[in-house]
């Protein structure tokens, strides 16, 4: 094998800009787990709501199979 191929990209664009958009899926995930928080005289009911148990960590599911699934998609070759 020669240097030249040693040294070029593994991943296109197109790959980097789907980790890129997983990686923001996973940001908006997280900040909608985010809320008040519990203190100790005052119970927050907030903390089990839909949007923190179910729909955030479900988007932050989609998130990480985005990026898992951008590192192995291998572009096909076009040859002409």
């Amino acid at each position: 094998m020669s240097e030249e191929n040693n040294l070029t990209l593994r991943l296109n664009k197109k790959n980097l800009w789907w980790i890129g958009a997983g990686v923001v899926v996973i940001i908006i995930g997280f900040a909608l787990m985010m809320g008040p928080v519990s203190e100790e005289g005052c119970f927050e009911q907030d903390i089990y709501s839909v949007r923190r148990i179910v729909v955030a960590p479900v988007i932050v599911f989609f998130g990480y199979l985005s990026v898992i699934v951008s590192l192995f998609y291998k572009p096909k070759n076009k040859k002409k």
